[in-house]
């Protein structure tokens, strides 16, 4: 069965006819061509395919497309305005925060929610914010680190 469906993402409204089973990973990825979001399990346990979701991080593979009918939707090239990257994706790739990539958009997406939500975290907070992606390359210490210092940067950009 299809359906008809009316979302925005990263800004701009997207009017779609998506199959009842393809999930809001298949839409972003097939037919809108976002290729940000990855599809790491299909199982909403590694976290690659997290995008916001009226602001808030999902695994998109858990969400049936249908479900984003009227929603806002942001994934990883959201983040980027007029070709400046968001200060967690600057200090990701500055701080070496990356290896694969392949979690990356996922874990940047988290941390974006995550420092919205809490502008000034402790490490610990950074560490349970994301709890729901995983990464085998990097052993996680540099990726806090960048978390920590987009949120610095951020204070610092907010005091000017």
């Amino acid at each position: 069965m299809k359906h008809d469906i009316n979302l925005t993402v990263n800004g701009e409204l997207y009017n779609l006819t998506v199959e009842s089973h393809h999930t809001l990973l298949t839409i972003l990825r097939e037919q809108l061509v976002l290729t940000s979001v990855k599809n790491g399990c299909s199982e909403g346990e590694c976290g690659a395919c997290t995008v916001l979701f009226d602001g808030k991080p999902v695994n998109s593979c858990l969400v049936l497309g249908a479900e984003a009918d009227g929603h806002e939707i942001v994934t990883a090239e959201g983040l980027t305005i007029n070709g400046q990257l968001a200060p967690i994706q600057q200090t990701m790739i500055d701080l070496g925060g990356t290896q694969c990539g392949y979690c990356t958009p996922g874990i940047v997406m988290a941390s974006f929610a995550l420092l919205e939500r809490n502008p000034n975290p402790t490490e610990q907070e950074i560490r349970e914010g994301l709890v729901g992606n995983l990464c085998r390359c990097t052993g996680y210490t540099r990726i806090v680190d960048a978390v920590r210092e987009a949120a610095r940067l951020q204070r610092t950009d907010m005091t000017l």
